[in-house]
Formats: structure tokens, sequence, C-alpha cells
């Protein structure tokens, strides 16, 4: 997934400089020049385009935390790809800053939710588990767990959002967990410097004990 991820990343900065381009050649009236970019970069184009919605509907296919943002995000992307076509084939300097205003509107509410997935923060998107079902000696790992990783790996372990890792088949002893948290793995966030020892140790505690 990571591979996909840089990609998708590679190409959306692609498609917003093309973009970019356009909007202002268009802004400033030259004509000549926005029609014989258009022409040179119509190839590049649509292959930027192509790779930016399949590694996009990849992702989405994979699993995501949808929340509001999310879905927002969502709704611009969408909603930018006609403005854009009509805008710049029309030459409408206002559907046009419209549809780059809304990509890059995109972008940004994209790497937000990235940064909230990854601190635990999207909490439209935990699903509740009831503590009672959790013994005392389990608790603090249970509360750090349902804060920072419900999201992906869902309250079982076997969510595997965003490419997560099933908890439920894991062979990690409890070393290896502590470690995977303080660093990160793939698309996972590193915690070190966002939870302490003892909470790490206690939420790693935890993740064993999700084990079928």
């Amino acid at each position: 997934m990571t591979g996909i991820t840089h990609t998708h990343k590679l190409v959306v900065t692609l498609f917003l400089l093309i973009y970019l381009i356009k909007l202002v050649l268009l802004l400033t009236n030259k004509k000549d020049a926005l029609a014989n970019f258009t022409k040179r970069f119509k190839v590049p184009e649509m292959i930027i385009s192509f790779l930016f919605l399949a590694t996009g509907g990849y992702m989405l296919y994979s699993g995501v935390a949808y929340t509001n943002l999310f879905a927002f995000k969502l709704a611009a992307v969408f909603a930018s790809i006609p403005l854009a076509i009509i805008g710049f084939k029309k030459q409408n300097k206002a559907l046009a800053v419209l549809s780059v205003l809304l990509i890059f509107g995109a972008y940004g509410m994209a790497e937000v939710h990235k940064k909230k997935v990854a601190r635990g923060e999207v909490s439209s998107a935990i699903e509740e588990a009831s503590s009672e079902t959790v013994s005392a000696e389990l608790e603090v790992g249970y509360r750090v767990y349902k804060q920072r990783c419900n999201v992906c790996h869902g309250k079982d372990g076997a969510k595997q959002l965003s490419g997560a890792a099933n908890l439920q088949e894991s062979e990690l002893n409890q070393e290896d967990i502590i470690h995977i948290i303080n660093n990160g793995k793939g698309r996972m966030a590193s915690y070190g410097n966002l939870l302490t020892k003892d909470e790490i140790n206690e939420v790693a505690k935890y993740v064993q004990s999700l084990r079928k």
C-alpha cells in the first residue's frame, strides 16, 4: 500500500501543477500559450488523470476511515472535474478558478484527514466498544487503543481499514508490537512521541488480548 500511496501523492502533485499552469495562462490572457500547453501535454495529462483516479480508487477500495472531512474531500474532487473541463474548454475564468480551488481544497482536506487518523483524532468513525467486557488489567490499554487504534483496526482488531493488519491473526510478541507502535509500519503512524512508555506497554498487552 505504501507504493500506491507514494504514487498517488506524486500524480496528485503533477495534476495540481498542470492545472495551476493552465490557470495562470488563462488568467493572464495568454490564449495561444494555453492552447499550445494544452496540446503538448494532452497525453501526459490524460495519463496523470487516469493514475490520479486509479490510485485514489484503489486506496478507497482498500479501506479508509470515513469522516465528514473525507466526504467533503471526495465531493470537492468530483465537483472539480466537470468544472475544470468546462472552464478551460470555454476559457471561463470563474469556473477555472473555482475548479482549481476545489482541487487544492481537496488536497488540503486529504492531508488534514490523514493527520487526524494518524493521531487517533477521528472520532466520528470510531466504533464504540463496551468497557464492561474489558478486565481491569487491560483497561488502560483498551482506552488508549479505542482512542488511537480503533479507527483502522476496529474494536475487535479485524477491521483492516487503510491497510491495517488483522490483529486477531497477529503472531507478534510484546516486544515486536511495542516496536511497531513506537516506530510505525507502512501507512501506520509512529506513536513513540505521542504516547508514554507505560501507555505503549499497556496497549501492546491489549492488542495481544485480541488474538483468536
